[in-house]
C-alpha cells in the first residue's frame, strides 16, 4: 500500500493512494492516531490498509496539494559515502563504520514542491536516495530483525549546498538549508517489498540521466545501517533512514553541474515511483 501525508481545503491529514484515489485515513482513523507517524507508531497500517481497499468516498490524488512522507520525524539519520563510486569520486576512502549525519525536519518538502535554491550559494546539488521510514520502535537491533522495524520506503533527494557543506569537517549546514530534503512521494509499505528486493535508483536532472545504481551495491546495507544507528540512538516510529547517494553528483563532474532556477530533478526507485521537483530560486 502506498501512504500519504497532505493537505486538503486547509485541513491536514495522510490517505493511502489507490490508483488515482486517495483514501483519507485520517477522517477514519484520526481520533486514534491524528497523522501517519501515529498510525505506524500504533500498528494500525494493517487496519488502515483493509479499510482502503473497501472505501468508496475518495478524493482525487491530483486535488491534494502533498506533504513530506513523514511531515515532523523524530529524528532522520543521513548516510554518507555509502556506494563505492561516490566515495572514489569525493576522493574519500571506505570506512568500518556508516558516515552519519542529520536532517532536520523543517528542512524537508514534498513531491512537486519547490526545492529553494539559496541565495548564499550557487552550488546546489542533488542526491538521489531511498528513504527507511521506521515502523517499530527499538534499540541495539540486530541485523537478523532488522527488517522487521521497517514500515516502508520512500525516494529522498538529499539536496547539498556543496560550498556550505564543505567549508568545515561537520557537513550540517550545507545538508540543512530550508526546503532541500524532497521526501516522497509516497511511502510503499514493507509488504509490497520483498526484503532481498534488489531496488534500482535514478537520478535525472532535466530529463538527463546522472545517477544510476542497484541497492545489493550499498556498501553498509540496510540491516547493517539498523543495527548500528539504533546502537548509539533508540529508533522509534518514523524515523527516517535515508541510506545514500550513488557516484554521478554534479559536484564532481567535469564541468560541475549544479542545480538552478527552473531546472527539474527527478528520483525514480523502481519498486516505489518517481520524485520530481523543481528548482526555484530564493
Amino acid at each position: 500500500m502506498k501512504y500519504i501525508s497532505f493537505q486538503y481545503q486547509q485541513r491536514q491529514s495522510y490517505g493511502a493512494v489507490v490508483a488515482d484515489r486517495v483514501i483519507d485515513l485520517g477522517r477514519e482513523f484520526g481520533a486514534r492516531a491524528p497523522d501517519l507517524k501515529s498510525l505506524i507508531a500504533q500498528d494500525l497500517m494493517r487496519d488502515a490498509a483493509r479499510f482502503a481497499l473497501q472505501a468508496t468516498e475518495t478524493l482525487d490524488l491530483k486535488a491534494v496539494q502533498l506533504l513530506p512522507v513523514i511531515p515532523d520525524p523524530g529524528k532522520i539519520f543521513c548516510v554518507g559515502l555509502n556506494y563505492s563510486e561516490h566515495v572514489q569520486e569525493s576522493g574519500r576512502e571506505v570506512t568500518e563504520h556508516p558516515t552519519i549525519f542529520l536532517r532536520v525536519p523543517d528542512s524537508q518538502l514534498a513531491h512537486a514542491a519547490a526545492i529553494i535554491a539559496p541565495r548564499e550559494s550557487t552550488r546546489l546539488d542533488y542526491e538521489g536516495e531511498i528513504a527507511i521510514v521506521i515502523g517499530k520502535a527499538g534499540r541495539r537491533i540486530s541485523e537478523a530483525s532488522a527488517y522487521e522495524h521497517i514500515a516502508g520506503y520512500a525516494c529522498y533527494n538529499d539536496a547539498s549546498v556543496r560550498d556550505w557543506q564543505l567549508a568545515t569537517s561537520q557537513w550540517t549546514a550545507g545538508k540543512n538549508f530550508a526546503c532541500t530534503g524532497a521526501f516522497g512521494p509516497w511511502m510503499v509499505s514493507r509488504d509490497e517489498i520483498p526484503d532481498d528486493r534488489v531496488m534500482t535508483l535514478v537520478t535525472r536532472l532535466n530529463g538527463q540521466e546522472m545517477q544510476r545504481t542497484t541497492t545489493d551495491k550499498l556498501i553498509h546495507g540496510i540491516p547493517r545501517l539498523i543495527a548500528h544507528i539504533s546502537t548509539f540512538s533508540p529508533l522509534a516510529a518514523g524515523d527516517v533512514i535515508v541510506t545514500g547517494t550513488p557516484g554521478g553528483v554534479g559536484s564532481r563532474r567535469t564541468p560541475p553541474v549544479w542545480m538552478k532556477e527552473g531546472d527539474v530533478v527527478e528520483v525514480e526507485v523502481d519498486a516505489i515511483g518517481v520524485l520530481r521537483n523543481t528548482v526555484m530560486g530564493e
